[in-house]
């Protein structure tokens, strides 16, 4: 320091430049370290100013410009690049600072050092200070040349796969086993009747569409795929589709591995839709499932099922017959899927040109096609039978033998008009023509069992037959514990004709009786011929021995009807043997010995007539016969007479009415009891003018006592159960009614529970008796069934107790409940209750104290002839 010229001090100064120094090798090291990971990294990295002039850059961004960087800083693109790039590389500057953040764009550059070009992804990113101002911005260019080669190359070999996979029809699937995501081909999904933006791209999606039955093994095949536990992966399999059947699928994977580690991380497979082919082979063995049905004999109905099945299974919603070709009528012969209503209205119909399809091909021996049914001329007198059950087209082809006769006809049925097309046309050919094999042969067979179990002379069944029928028989009814008849017949004189006429008259004679046997055939099992003039038949299930001598009166009668023989006239006569199993015998041996026993006795006796085994049985038989003429003889001459039993009011005292009973006494045989004549009556078919005569009988009493001056009485009547089924019943009364001037209220039916049921035929009857103004009465109430529930539909005005139960209320408890509940109900129901049979005074003190309205029994009066009844209204009777 300096005063007036001197120096008057030194100040001395010091500086550590230590420090500076080692920060400033630091920033140089940091400096060159960033430096260094700038040119390491394989990018292009530059730095820009907001002008657009170059900061900084590393050095694959020097190759890029063929420049150092220093001779890069301070400059712009386009001292660089030509006018076009450089704008394109400005704009792409400003876009980024504009938006404020990042921005990318795909770029080719050819590099200035060597002259190769590159496809750079550029990100430009703007910089901002510590105050967010803008002062540049950063660039980074990343090669993704090979990246994007390697992406055309793969979706090259894609396109290829996709049109490949197009030309063979196949769909794709990819499973990623890592993420488990998954990826199917719009083809995949269309297979299964799916656009493609309809199913998910999820690994459940799969599992959801694989059917049901299939999915666990498939699951498992995959599964060891995977694991390694096998070497391949080709699996068949059901899925659904989107219309609700079932798609067959071949389906094929390979494994992707992943390196170095090995393990499978993706699965890609193709679904090769197999559902033709498995129809085809399943077709393939239905069909050799038949040939094996034929070759081992199955019956023919079946065999006809299973071909009418197999074409319906090839061709969903078709339906296929069989219809057989026998003496110019067609039978059912299989239809499986067809409606039973139709089959039974085909069933037997004569066979030309205007009974639809099947009728007129079996006409023609050609194939007819039907488009429409409802239109076809052919079909029009039978198509009422098809059009209800939906019926719309039918195509048939006739079954031809292998000498070209028609044996009948396979007929193919779709539910709309339709034309076959060429796979159809084919099938119904085929189907023909394996049905010819069985038809065929059946008929063969049915030819040579004719001849070993048809008599020949006469049709009816063999010696052998009947032996092997007769066997059968015995077994089942051991089996089930039934009894069965056998008739042994044999022809009277039979020898006389041979020798007097001839044998080719006698022979003419044995088919004459043989046609009128087989008359029998709905009321009998079996009729065969076992030797010259010696017929048998046999009868199930006889659980009442007059049956089987009605059978046999039958037969003599139908027999012994004259007939031609030679131009003369000839009177036939048989006897017959009869046999019953098991009380004649248990085996085959034993009933013929017992038949023909009987029979030899039915010879000595005058022949022309039957005989039991049981000799008791014979005698009763015959009984039976002789009381149905006699009482034939009865009805017809009127020998039946009426009497009347009172019915009294039991609060008053008075008759109100009464019930006609029927009696019948015979000269020969005396008293007959009306249950005995009345059954028999019913069974010979008299009931009906029985019923007439009993009716017009009791009106005209009536209306005699009328005009007498007696009060109106009801007449009751009985009408059988038997009535009911004969929808003339109602005019039968009317008419009586109308003869007798009969009042129609003073007449009263009387009818068991067996009449009183709620079918629709019974209540229909009864209501039309109703509107007449005719009374009904249950009769013998409480001993049958259902007329409880029968009551709430049918009109019906009494309720008749039955005597059984009158008979045991004093001495049960139990009864003179129900009886009481009888009363009560029908008074509920506003019916009148009547008891019958009444016999004590204590019977009657304890219905009145029921309040029973009506009674009847000996107590007051035994039935009685129509003279009596007068003094009996006008005295009156003592209760």
């Amino acid at each position: 320091m300096y005063r007036n010229g001197e120096v008057t001090a030194q100040v001395w100064s010091f500086r550590d430049f230590t420090l500076a120094e080692r920060l400033q090798k630091e920033l140089y090291k940091e400096t060159s370290f960033r430096v260094a990971i700038l040119n390491t990294l394989p990018d292009l990295i530059w730095l820009k100013d907001t002008q657009g002039v170059y900061l900084a850059c590393n050095d694959r961004f020097e190759d890029f410009f063929g420049a150092k960087e220093i001779e890069i800083i301070g400059k712009s693109d386009y001292d660089f690049v030509d006018s076009e790039l450089a704008d394109f590389f400005r704009a792409h500057d400003k876009k980024s600072m504009e938006k404020g953040g990042p921005s990318v764009n795909e770029e080719w550059i050819s590099f200035a050092n060597d002259g190769h070009k590159e496809l750079l992804e550029t990100t430009k990113t703007p910089l901002y200070d510590h105050q967010k101002k803008l002062i540049g911005i950063l660039g980074i260019g990343h090669d993704i040349t090979e990246r994007r080669a390697a992406e055309e190359r793969l979706r090259e070999s894609e396109e290829r796969l996709s049109l490949a996979m197009r030309g063979t029809n196949d769909g794709l699937w990819d499973w990623n086993l890592v993420n488990d995501e998954a990826y199917y081909s719009p083809r995949w999904k269309e297979m299964l009747g799916y656009q493609n933006d309809e199913l998910p791209n999820h690994l459940e999606t799969w599992k959801q569409l694989v059917h049901a039955e299939d999915r666990d093994r498939v699951l498992k095949e995959v599964t060891d795929y995977i694991n390694g536990s096998s070497d391949s992966l080709e699996i068949e399999m059901r899925m659904h589709h989107k219309a609700g059947h079932d798609v067959h699928v071949l389906s094929r994977a390979i494994r992707l591995f992943q390196e170095p580690d090995g393990k499978p991380v993706r699965l890609v497979g193709t679904h090769v839709d197999i559902t033709e082919r498995k129809r085809v082979e399943r077709h393939d063995e239905r069909n050799a499932e038949i040939l094996e049905m034929i070759a081992i004999g199955r019956p023919a109905a079946e065999i006809y099922d299973a071909i009418a099945l197999m074409y319906e299974a090839r061709h969903p919603g078709m339906r296929c017959s069989l219809l057989e070709l026998h003496k110019g009528r067609l039978l059912h012969g299989g239809a499986p899927s067809m409606p039973k209503a139709y089959c039974d209205a085909v069933h037997g119909l004569e066979f030309g040109p205007d009974i639809g399809s099947c009728g007129t091909s079996t006409y023609t021996g050609h194939r007819v096609i039907v488009e429409n049914i409802e239109t076809d001329p052919k079909w029009a007198t039978i198509k009422d039978a098809a059009l209800p059950h939906g019926m719309r087209c039918c195509w048939s082809e006739p079954i031809k033998s292998s000498t070209g006769k028609v044996l009948g006809a396979f007929g193919m049925y779709y539910d709309y008009p339709a034309t076959p097309n060429e796979e159809e046309s084919n099938d119904l050919k085929a189907a023909a023509r394996l049905a010819s094999i069985v038809m065929e042969r059946d008929q063969n067979q049915k030819r040579i069992h004719q001849l070993a179990y048809t008599d020949e002379l006469t049709g009816l069944a063999s010696r052998p037959h009947f032996f092997q029928s007769l066997d059968e028989l015995i077994k089942t009814s051991k089996r089930h514990q039934r009894r069965f008849s056998l008739l042994y017949i044999d022809l009277d004189n039979f020898k006389n004709v041979n020798d007097t006429l001839g044998h080719d008259v006698g022979d003419q004679l044995l088919k004459m009786i043989a046609k009128r046997l087989k008359k029998f055939g709905r009321d009998v099992d079996f009729v065969a011929r076992l030797s010259g003039d010696e017929f048998c038949i046999l009868m199930d299930d006889v659980s009442d021995d007059y049956i089987t001598a009605n059978l046999a009166k039958r037969c003599l009668e139908l027999i012994a009807q004259p007939l031609e023989l030679s131009s003369r006239w000839h009177t036939p006569a048989c006897s017959i043997g009869i046999a019953h199993y098991p009380d004649d015998g248990t085996d085959a041996s034993q009933l013929l010995k017992a038949a023909d026993t009987s029979l030899y006795a039915a010879k000595e006796h005058g022949k022309n007539r039957f005989a039991f085994y049981n000799q008791e049985l014979t005698r009763k038989a015959e009984y039976r016969f002789q009381f149905e003429q006699y009482l034939r003889e009865a009805i017809e001459s009127e020998q039946l007479t009426l009497v009347y039993q009172p019915q009294l009011h039991l609060t008053t005292g008075q008759v109100i009415g009464v019930e006609a009973l029927s009696r019948w006494h015979h000269p020969v045989m005396g008293q007959i009891p009306p249950t005995e004549f009345i059954q028999v009556a019913e069974q010979i078919g008299m009931i009906k003018p029985l019923t007439k005569t009993i009716l017009c009988n009791a009106c005209r009493q009536a209306v005699s006592w009328q005009q007498q001056g007696l009060p109106l009485l009801r007449m009751s009547v009985n009408i059988s159960p038997s009535h009911f089924l004969d929808e003339q019943l109602v005019t039968l009364i009317d008419q009586v009614l109308k003869e007798t001037e009969m009042d129609p209220t003073l007449l009263e039916l009387e009818v068991t529970e067996t009449a009183v049921q709620t079918d629709r035929k019974n209540i229909a009857i009864f209501s039309q008796l109703k509107e007449s103004g005719i009374q009904i009465a249950i009769d013998d109430f409480g001993t049958g069934y259902s007329s409880i529930a029968s009551l709430k539909h049918l009109k019906v005005d009494s309720l008749k107790i039955d005597k059984y139960f009158i008979n045991d209320m004093l001495l049960d408890k139990k009864t003179q409940y129900l009886v009481n509940t009888m009363i009560e109900m029908g008074h509920n129901l506003g019916h009148t209750i009547v008891a019958e049979g009444i016999e004590t005074k204590a019977q009657l003190e304890l219905l009145k104290r029921l309040n029973c309205d009506t009674a009847q029994g000996y107590l007051f009066s035994r039935p009685v002839s129509a003279e009596a009844i007068p003094k009996l209204v006008v005295n009156g009777i003592p209760t």
